[in-house]
């Protein structure tokens, strides 16, 4: 896939919901899962597949103050994370995607690129909690049932 239909597909994720993101059951390709509001037929599910994903980064987009006052387990869930209570709700079950973008000069994506022999791409993912940075050769993008379930044992 080259880098602008690549940097054009990342950009249609931009203010959507993140529900998921992980490595896929196999370990091989990183998933992001995204909520879509579809208008007048509601929301869909869009499946991000980062394909041969050699390295996957997932850091805080979250200061430390918020992290702080957002240890509460009551937090864990939207019922129980009464308001004004402070802290970050995890229990919303989703990030806000603020955006994804290439990053064509990537050294380790030069790197992965001559040592396998396929082209590898470096891609920095940024919601309203992670930053999520992802070394991959090929994207992928599917619809998944509303509810998906990643990993669900066989």
């Amino acid at each position: 896939m080259d880098t602008a239909a690549l940097q054009q597909t990342l950009n249609e994720t931009i203010e959507h919901l993140v529900v998921h993101h992980g490595y896929t059951t196999y370990m091989r390709d990183y998933e992001v899962v995204i909520h879509v509001w579809n208008g007048a037929q509601g929301p869909i599910h869009l499946r991000y597949l980062f394909r041969y994903c050699v390295e996957a980064r997932c850091e805080t987009f979250l200061p430390a103050d918020t992290w702080r006052a957002s240890l509460d387990d009551r937090l864990l869930d939207r019922e129980t994370a009464a308001p004004g209570r402070g802290g970050y709700v995890w229990g919303v079950k989703y990030h806000e995607m603020y955006g994804a973008e290439l990053r064509p000069g990537s050294e380790a994506a030069r790197r992965w690129s001559k040592a396998v022999g396929i082209d590898f791409h470096e891609v920095h993912i940024e919601t309203n909690a992670h930053d999520l940075t992802l070394l991959f050769s090929d994207l992928e993008v599917s619809e998944v049932p509303v509810g998906y379930a990643p990993f669900v044992a066989d």
